[in-house]
């Protein structure tokens, strides 16, 4: 294994501030110059890492990197259901041989509405991690989407960290004392830019309506304190407000840097907008970057 192969991503690379997006993992030939160039934006902008929203795999990432020489890319999740150890591996090693050291093989259980063959999701996800490690892919070349105390422990002892989904601060902040001070914590933040709380939460309730009919979230909410009234209706103003950054700059930057303050080492901001989820809102990321940096 070579030394590019085997090193480490560091949280300063990893950085602060990253964007979540499931457009920027179109395999759609035809965007993939489109990709590459609001890639090369971000990196300009300053944020740290690029995040490819739904099920990707490494090859995913070549758009990115390939316009970039900094920007660290990582899959947000790739579902261990759908790509079996062996083509994880064979993916990884194609794309770090190609760009050494910018790649993070970001890893899930997914949920059984979205796999069929869904069944004992934990003990599936430990056997994947050992193939991986059969396979030589370092563990600390991968992040977890751990959102309960087993999984987020897999991911201190397995993993370079956790990238969870759908938190809030408290989750961050019970994830960081489970976890310690050294594994990376990199949650999913979903942002809103309106700043009329009516349009704002209708939104984010837009976005959050499939992820209400998943178990594995609801399970998570209630854990942390949200009931099952919270749940009803597409989700009450007090989950919505915790699970979204939404209204003025200030509003925003304070909700962003809550999850820092929390013990969280980097933020993945979603942009939450009317319009495909495909879509690249790189106006929303410049003002994004113009808040936060």
């Amino acid at each position: 294994m070579s030394d590019a192969t085997s090193r480490s991503i560091s949280k300063a690379r990893i950085g602060r501030y990253g964007i979540w997006s499931v457009g920027l993992r179109d395999e759609d030939p035809a965007r993939r110059g489109e990709i590459g160039e609001a890639a090369a934006e971000l990196q300009e902008l300053g944020y740290g890492t690029a995040w490819l929203g739904g099920s990707s795999a490494p090859v995913n990432a070549l758009p990115l990197l390939e316009t970039t020489d900094r920007l660290i890319v990582g899959t947000s999740i790739q579902s261990i259901w759908q790509y079996d150890a062996k083509a994880s591996s064979a993916g990884y090693f194609e794309v770090d041989a190609l760009h050494p050291g910018r790649f993070l093989l970001g890893l899930g259980m997914s949920h059984a509405k979205l796999a069929e063959q869904y069944n004992r999701p934990f003990t599936a996800l430990v056997s994947y991690l050992y193939q991986l490690d059969g396979a030589g892919v370092p563990p600390e070349r991968r992040v977890l989407a751990a959102l309960g105390p087993k999984a987020l422990m897999l991911s201190t002892d397995r993993a370079l960290g956790s990238i969870p989904y759908l938190t809030t601060v408290e989750h961050t902040a019970e994830a960081r004392e489970m976890m310690g001070e050294e594994p990376l914590l990199a949650p999913e933040l979903g942002v809103v830019l309106e700043t009329d709380p009516a349009r704002a939460r209708a939104l984010a309730r837009e976005h959050l309506a499939m992820y209400l009919t998943l178990p594995n979230y609801t399970k998570s909410f209630l854990r942390i304190g949200f009931t099952e009234d919270d749940l009803r209706d597409g989700g009450s103003d007090r989950l919505i407000d915790a699970l979204y950054a939404w209204g003025d700059d200030d509003r925003i930057r304070d909700m962003v840097n809550s999850f820092l303050a929390a013990g969280a080492d980097h933020v993945a901001l979603q942009v939450v907008h009317e319009g495909s989820p495909n879509d690249l809102p790189r106006a929303a990321w410049r003002k994004l970057a113009g808040i936060l940096f």
